[in-house]
């Protein structure tokens, strides 16, 4: 898992994206500097997709994988360049955006793309559903979920 999170892990310097305000952006879901690959994704995503409101959240901690790991993200992406697009083709601009996070380091992406006007109606984050065990057959797994409690 490591050697895969470090192939993402690239130093992003103070990019004018991360340091100016959205409309609607709140301070508390500034990229943490001690998370490349979730600073990587919010550079991605706001020089890809200009958005008015983005929020990159880590839900690692919700599967089995160990502490710290960078691997299962939700995106809530309100962009005016979703205006007319249909949703296959909103996910598909996210997809391209992040296509090296998803070819090597990022496992599972859940992504809401939202218009402005939608956000505006209807300002709501989805929750993701807890892990199914798609690690069952790994042996390892209670291991690595008590270090996560520790």
């Amino acid at each position: 898992m490591l050697p895969s999170v470090l192939r993402c892990a690239r130093p992003v310097s103070s990019h004018p994206a991360l340091t100016r305000p959205f409309a609607h952006f709140r301070p508390h879901m500034d990229p943490d500097p001690s998370r490349p690959v979730q600073r990587a994704i919010t550079t991605k995503l706001t020089d890809a997709l200009k958005p008015d409101h983005l929020e990159v959240q880590n839900e690692s901690h919700m599967h089995a994988v160990p502490p710290g790991s960078e691997s299962h993200f939700r995106v809530l992406v309100v962009s005016s360049k979703f205006e007319g697009l249909p949703l296959i083709q909103r996910h598909r601009l996210v997809n391209e955006a992040l296509k090296e996070e998803l070819s090597s380091c990022v496992h599972a992406l859940a992504i809401q793309a939202k218009t402005p006007e939608q956000w505006q109606s209807n300002p709501t984050v989805a929750k993701s559903p807890p892990c199914m065990g798609g690690s069952k057959g790994d042996h390892t797994v209670e291991e690595k979920l008590k270090a996560g409690r520790e």
